[in-house]
């Protein structure tokens, strides 16, 4: 449970809980900030002062941080294995309808389809280079990414034990286990398991998260800009909260058989008919 000495904080967004076994030293909280807002300046669409905003406004070559090549290394594989599918390119589909910087939720004609990927745009390690004014979304990986570098940052700070919880999206460090339960996917007042962490990262993407208008949901599919109707709910397992986060997503996409020929981690899907998949290895009990 958490306690009084957890440093809770607004970023990227969301809300995040940093529970450590002893108190933060205001050095480190400051540090750990500092890191929040150079990713959401560099990353966020929602802000007009971001690198990805600039991209929105016109075409060129951008340096990014070094958290770029990991960033654009999984996005690329993921974009291949879903035939284009899940894509950081989806930003301009997200805002035709109505999850725009403004937050309007007000959808401004039919579905758009995402960009294909090498008519606009290449990714080489930190440097991209867009051909047109371009729309980008790195949400199906970006918080779990920014999870795994602010884990980096409290290790340098001597920081070893500790679960970062962002808005659900879970890393743990440390010996002693936690057990978590499983938000059912249309009732977040319900839990339809529970898994126990262990050193690992824990992440969830559910349709019934950032929903609006009539079946409107961010998941989208980027080769018709539509939103996914079949899983209804996804959790993975990994060691990197970046892959979990991204594989969260893709599972909306591609069955996890799939990606585990890529990717070591474990996974459970809940479909829309009632119906769930796992892998062999998923840590978690479900309830009857």
């Amino acid at each position: 449970m958490p306690g009084p000495e957890d440093f809770r904080f607004d970023g990227i967004g969301t809300r995040w809980e940093i529970s450590t076994p002893r108190p933060l030293d205001a050095g480190v909280r400051a540090r750990l900030l500092t890191l929040v807002e150079r990713y959401d300046g560099d990353w966020s669409r929602f802000r007009s002062d971001s690198t990805v905003s600039a991209m929105a406004r016109e075409p060129g070559r951008y340096e990014l941080p070094a958290e770029a090549a990991d960033l654009g290394w999984l996005y690329r594989s993921l974009y291949d294995i879903t035939g284009g599918a899940m894509t950081p390119l989806v930003g301009g589909s997200l805002e035709r309808l109505g999850y725009d910087a403004a937050y309007s939720l007000r959808p401004e004609g039919s579905a758009l389809p995402a960009p294909r990927w090498e008519d606009v745009l290449t990714w080489n390690g930190q440097v991209l280079t867009t051909f047109a004014p371009l729309v980008l979304d790195i949400g199906a990986v970006g918080k779990g990414q920014l999870v795994d570098l602010l884990a980096v940052e409290l290790r340098s700070c001597g920081v070893d034990s500790f679960l970062i919880d962002a808005s659900g999206d879970l890393l743990h460090r440390g010996p002693d286990p936690v057990s978590v339960a499983l938000e059912h996917p249309y009732d977040p007042a319900r839990a339809i398991g529970t898994v126990s962490l262990a050193g690992n990262a824990l992440c969830a993407s559910a349709s019934n998260r950032r929903a609006w208008g009539d079946g409107l949901h961010h998941v989208l599919d980027g080769t018709t800009g539509l939103p996914v109707s079949t899983a209804v709910g996804t959790w993975t397992i990994a060691e990197s909260t970046m892959v979990a986060d991204a594989l969260a997503t893709a599972l909306f996409f591609v069955p996890g058989s799939e990606l585990e020929q890529t990717f070591d981690f474990s996974w459970l899907t809940v479909f829309s008919d009632g119906s769930a998949a796992y892998s062999a290895g998923f840590e978690g009990t479900l309830f009857s």
